[in-house]
């Protein structure tokens, strides 16, 4: 039984309580906000029995073995560390961390502590990614791939008033590529590994951050082109391209279709699995399984693809 504290109460966080009630086995038995008014709200949405303003009341409860958390991204390695020294499991939001010596010395923490540390890449662990990667096959040789996470965000109009809200704060770890690059790097990483070289081209805001940026990652005999953005939005699906034909895919994060389209010009053909539970519930249904089961093959290749995006992002970061 997995019994869960949140730390943060945004829109992400709702999303995973309700994705964690669909899961067997899995309470989220409390939430932890330094304002007890939202702790206080958030718990009484979801009927949570227990909330906690004080970081270390909440980690001495002994009821709670696994921490969700979900602040601001630059908030992730002091928390994660806290956690960790109470030998408490964590699933942290992506990004995990927004350097690779954080990451570094949070995995080895775990370790030391006999605990998992999982980051919430919700798009790496439903039954459609396996669809995507299996279908690899289908393709033949990859030749080149265009991955992109586009999405004008509701807090971009805050920002050209003249605030400055996290995602687009250098100082809280915002920009485009943390934020929504994550998404297309991590799915790239997934499917071929790490490449090869990476290049990052960003349009830098006043603030320090890239508002909207594109990659190029060079692997052995292909090339990746992602593009991410906060401040505009884009329509088109993500593919890969290989000799035989081209898988399409409607959005990296969650993904609903994949179509097969062969080069000779025969009909596309669907892939795509309709999936039953919401997409975040999968990785709380793996993230669970791994701890309870001891999986630790499985637990090193998930953490091997954090740690090749977090070193990637290091490199081009702000």
């Amino acid at each position: 039984m997995l019994n869960l504290c949140t730390i943060g109460t945004s829109q992400i966080t709702r999303s995973f309580i309700e994705a964690a009630e669909m899961v067997d086995d899995v309470h989220v038995a409390g939430v932890y906000s330094r304002d007890s008014s939202k702790a206080k709200e958030l718990a009484e949405a979801y009927n949570i029995a227990n909330t906690y303003t004080d970081m270390d009341a909440m980690l001495a409860d002994k009821r709670l073995n696994t921490v969700y958390i979900a602040s601001p991204n630059v908030l992730h390695f002091e928390q994660v560390m806290a956690c960790l020294k109470k030998q408490k499991h964590v699933i942290c939001e992506k990004p995990i961390f927004t350097n690779i010596t954080e990451f570094h010395a949070a995995y080895e923490e775990a370790d030391r502590q006999g605990v998992y540390l999982f980051e919430a890449m919700r798009n790496l662990h439903t039954p459609n990614f396996w669809q995507l990667k299996n279908a690899l096959e289908l393709i033949g040789k990859v030749r080149s791939v265009y991955f992109q996470r586009m999405r004008y965000s509701s807090k971009y109009d805050r920002f050209l008033e003249g605030d400055l809200p996290n995602v687009f704060s250098r100082q809280m770890g915002g920009g485009a590529l943390r934020d929504l690059g994550v998404y297309p790097l991590s799915l790239t990483v997934a499917l071929f590994g790490e490449p090869e070289l990476s290049y990052y081209h960003a349009l830098q805001l006043n603030s320090g951050v890239d508002g909207s940026g594109t990659m190029l990652l060079d692997f052995a005999g292909f090339k990746g082109t992602i593009m991410c953005s906060k401040i505009s939005t884009s329509y088109n699906a993500s593919e890969i391209h290989g000799e035989r034909g081209t898988l399409i895919i409607d959005d990296v994060a969650p993904i609903k279709k994949i179509t097969f389209i062969r080069n000779q010009g025969k009909e596309p053909i669907d892939l795509f699995l309709d999936e039953e539970l919401p997409n975040m519930s999968y990785q709380i249904q793996n993230f669970k399984s791994i701890i309870e089961c001891g999986c630790r093959e499985t637990y090193t290749y998930y953490r091997n693809i954090s740690e090749q995006v977090v070193s990637i992002i290091d490199r081009h970061g702000n």
